[in-house]
């Protein structure tokens, strides 16, 4: 499937900046069953000073904001070329060891109620496919889906107690109890193509749990699937710090409003 994506970020703050760089990775990855065609960034009121590859072997863009500046704009717009691989991604990359992954977060760490899935999930028979199956399951249920209840320095265990969040909420969950279990998991940023419309109110996030046999295989709890050729991935990390897709430090502005715009839509594909 060829995907066309546009994704919009822009900063309103409350006084001009003196001082301000910003840590973009919105960059998709090159990876199983996934293919960029083109992509391209830009800035209004910001300058790139340099791209890297982190840990994670995530895009990583430093831009520094212009002095004086009251609003920044970054622009994201490209095309995607997507397969199902039924979320599988296959064996492990990245400059961190696998058992990195197995290590809790402050993002994920558990607690009782954290524990108490896990006893229970624990108890599921079949395979550990099967087992990491319920576990998204149980996790949609413990934690409905629905925005403003949290944000973004929510915990997981936080999250199961307000009974409710987003999709960075139930990734997070499903992370901490995956590692409780002995299983790597880790957090991924993307893009999701919903069937209902193109412009959609933020990017997306998910997990993966990597499993023997097979890798690193994807779970979105939000939806109940494994990762499809909708889904775009971007970034990956131990949370969502280290696959946010912006974020940085300032001096001078007393607030900042952040508004997102993303879009993602098929495009035909002309054989060749």
């Amino acid at each position: 499937m060829r995907l066309s994506i546009r994704h919009t970020t822009r900063y309103n703050f409350g006084s001009p900046v003196m001082h301000a760089l910003q840590r973009l990775r919105l960059t998709p990855k090159a990876t199983h069953g996934q293919e960029i065609i083109e992509w391209a960034m830009e800035y209004e009121n910001a300058e790139p000073e340099i791209s890297y590859e982190d840990q994670h072997h995530n895009t990583v863009t430093l831009v520094a904001v212009a002095e004086g500046a009251e609003t920044v704009t970054v622009t994201c717009h490209g095309v995607v070329d997507t397969s199902d691989k039924s979320g599988v991604i296959g064996h492990h990359s990245g400059h961190l060891p696998l058992w990195s992954f197995i290590g809790q977060t402050d993002h994920t760490r558990p607690g009782p109620q954290m524990e108490e899935l896990a006893r229970q999930v624990k108890a599921v028979e079949g395979s550990r496919i099967d087992m990491l199956h319920a576990l998204s399951s149980a996790v949609s249920d413990k934690v409905t889906y629905r925005t403003g209840t949290t944000d973004w320095q929510t915990t997981a265990e936080q999250a199961i107690g307000v009974g409710s969040g987003v999709c960075q909420d139930h990734a997070h969950i499903f992370i901490g109890v995956a590692r409780m279990l002995g299983i790597p998991a880790r957090y991924v940023s993307g893009y999701l193509m919903m069937n209902d419309r193109i412009d959609q109110e933020a990017s997306h996030a998910w997990a993966e749990a990597h499993i023997d046999g097979l890798g690193w295989v994807g779970f979105d709890v939000s939806n109940g699937i494994c990762p499809d050729e909708r889904y775009v991935r971007v970034a990956t990390g131990r949370d969502y710090r280290d696959a946010a897709p912006v974020t940085g430090i300032s001096f001078g502005p007393a607030s900042t409003k952040l508004e997102v715009a993303v879009a993602v839509e098929q495009q035909p594909q002309v054989q060749q």
